[in-house]
């Protein structure tokens, strides 16, 4: 039989062991907890901004596809989109609204006039988390949860040196599909129509959209035309080109599509 000596329970190297583990797994619990407060929350916020960048992408594909429909190349087109737990749908209400000052010799006395072209254009919306990715008159919109709006893809929208060309993209339908998996978004082609205006001095473009915002930007950079008003609360935006060298033609192109979404 061994006697344990009685020194030994009054170590100080044993108390500072002890210390030492008690204060390393004290460490680690605050670690533990510090990446399950603040890391995971991180993580799903990365995980969301990956799902919103693929969005996007697809509704860029989208575009591409139905702008085929818009612009009689194809007659109808069948595009596939990933959900990730949000909604994809055929809503809205928005228009474009078109006056121009035109040169009428004929009439008598000859003199300016206007003419007025009025459509309501529509969207396909993917909705997911607090943003909003869009198809809107052959362009691709975003709108996030604090109002903010941006360009994802270009309107189709064509300014020379005589011709301005404007493409009207009407999207009939109200169906939608919320949840995650594959879903496919077709389009099907209407009887398109060219309006035509010869002589015109000056042009006015209304937009009335949730991403009225975006096209303001696109209208008074890409089109080089002026802000003349912006009503947020009517999320509405008018702006003008006024300034040709000389009078040009103008040709409006409205296309009605049959959307649906599957």
């Amino acid at each position: 039989m061994h006697i344990v000596p009685k020194k030994l329970f009054r170590s100080e190297n044993a108390v500072s062991e002890v210390v030492d583990t008690i204060l390393i797994l004290g460490i680690m619990l605050i670690a533990i907890s510090i990446i399950g407060v603040a890391g995971y929350p991180a993580l799903q916020n990365i995980q969301e901004h990956a799902h919103t960048e693929n969005i996007k992408q697809s509704h860029i594909v989208l575009c591409e596809n139905i702008n085929k429909v818009v612009f009689d190349i194809a007659p109808s087109q069948s595009v596939e989109l990933k959900m990730y737990g949000g909604s994809v749908l055929t809503s809205g209400t928005s228009t474009i609204n078109v006056t121009m000052q035109t040169w009428n010799s004929s009439s008598d006395p000859a003199g300016l006039e206007n003419q007025t072209f009025k459509r309501q254009m529509r969207e396909i919306k993917h909705f997911y988390e607090e943003t909003a990715v869009a198809y809107e008159n052959t362009g691709v919109w975003a709108r996030y949860g604090n109002g903010g709006t941006i360009i994802v893809k270009k309107p189709s929208f064509v300014l020379s040196d005589n011709n301005m060309i404007i493409p009207v993209a009407a999207v009939m339908g109200s169906n939608g599909i919320s949840g995650e998996g594959l879903i496919r978004v077709i389009a099907d082609g209407g009887d398109s129509s060219v309006f035509s205006y010869e002589n015109v001095s000056s042009v006015d473009i209304t937009v009335k959209s949730d991403y009225y915002a975006g096209w303001e930007n696109y209208l008074n950079e890409t089109m080089g035309m002026q802000v003349i008003n912006k009503d947020e609360t009517n999320t509405t935006v008018h702006l003008r080109k006024d300034d040709f060298s000389e009078n040009i033609d103008v040709y409006i192109t409205h296309s009605p599509m049959k959307v649906r979404v599957e």
